[in-house]
């Protein structure tokens, strides 16, 4: 499996999936840091890669999603965007409702 086919089964997999510098807990960009507290402030669960330690989904992400850096949202395989997109979705109300629909599909 290519690096591509990689991401790609990792879009499938995962509703709800955030590539970010770091981890949620310790991320390590302000950038990150604000991405993944805004997903948190929803209390829907995610999944998220580290970018920093996987060098080649880092290289290969952009390619795949069209979006050149980092952090990138992901929602039902699809590029939501990136910290600020994140946030405007947050201040308008929009994030939660549309992470809470992701996260039920994927459990029934």
């Amino acid at each position: 499996m290519n690096t591509q086919e990689k991401i790609r089964k990792q879009l499938a997999d995962n509703p709800i999936i955030l590539y970010m510098k770091g981890t949620p807990e310790q991320p390590s960009c302000g950038f990150s840091a604000k991405a993944a507290a805004a997903i948190k402030s929803t209390g829907v669960a995610f999944a998220y890669v580290n970018v920093l330690e996987s060098p080649f989904i880092m290289e290969h992400l952009p390619v795949v999603s069209n979006w050149p850096t980092f952090p990138q949202l992901f929602v039902r395989g699809e590029i939501i965007g990136g910290c600020d997109i994140v946030e405007e979705l947050m201040m308008s109300g929009e994030l939660a409702p549309m992470l809470q629909e992701a996260a039920a599909e994927a459990a029934a």
